[in-house]
């Protein structure tokens, strides 16, 4: 599909504006989150669904709602003050490769994350408004997210985008807490890290959109894919280049492009 940069930009906008409402919400995983209230259940349950965001929509669905069941649909309590007898309620939790281990150990290393900081967005705001490049953000997360001695396997469910990962997941979380959504979807929680330093969550239909549409080259779904692409979603809309994720989406999923 050939587009001159101002058709594309209208086009993409004409897209964004279908799919970023509130009717998105009920079939995606941020429907989890939004069923609460609170800022800090909102925040603790959209990073499960956004590791848990892999996979069939209504199973990853199935899956963040029997977990924050375990959790008694107060996650940030549990999080918080969660009691050895409480963990064994994750024991049996499976979505994919993640299990019930993989739970806990992220319900512990939440814990010591929010009784330190209060909330994640400490450890993202740190690095995230330096040079518009989320890798060193969600490294540094990451390193002291597994300070508490995790598995190998459990290791595998925090990507690493210096290692070239695209870290989909994360920066799936870090769409819904950072950018301000006035359609309904994202929660803009954190204040201080800027909309247009966030990258693309880049997944199957995302890629193979933006590569119809000519804004992709790269075929690997990598880190370098997402940098190609986010710095041509910024010259389309430098203040919130990620609006565009609900369009290559919406594409993809809802137009079978």
């Amino acid at each position: 599909m050939e587009l001159s940069a101002e058709q594309l930009r209208h086009f993409l906008d004409h897209k964004v504006a279908q799919f970023n409402g509130a009717e998105f919400i009920e079939s995606d995983p941020v429907s989890i989150p939004h069923r609460y209230t609170q800022s800090g259940d909102r925040e603790v349950a959209a990073f499960f669904a956004a590791i848990l965001a892999w996979g069939n929509r209504k199973s990853i669905l199935n899956s963040a709602q029997d977990l924050m069941q375990r959790m008694d649909n107060a996650p940030m309590e549990f999080v918080l003050h969660h009691t050895p007898s409480d963990l064994k309620r994750l024991r049996t939790f499976v979505h994919r490769t993640f299990n019930g281990q993989d739970a806990q150990y992220f319900v512990r290393a939440l814990q010591s994350i929010f009784q330190e900081y209060g909330s994640m967005e400490p450890l993202f705001a740190a690095y995230m408004n330096r040079d518009g490049d989320t890798a060193q953000t969600i490294h540094h997360f990451r390193n002291r997210f597994l300070q508490i001695d995790p598995t190998s396997r459990t290791a595998k469910h925090v990507s690493d985008p210096l290692k070239g990962s695209a870290a989909k997941r994360i920066q799936l979380f870090l769409r819904w807490m950072v950018r301000k959504d006035h359609h309904g979807v994202d929660f803009g929680i954190w204040k201080s890290c800027s909309p247009s330093a966030l990258c693309i969550p880049l997944d199957v239909h995302v890629g193979n959109v933006a590569r119809s549409l000519g804004i992709l080259k790269r075929t690997q779904h990598d880190w370098k894919a997402v940098m190609e692409l986010t710095q041509h979603l910024r010259s389309l809309d430098p203040a919130d280049p990620i609006k565009y994720d609900f369009a290559l989406f919406g594409l993809g999923v809802f137009e079978d492009w």
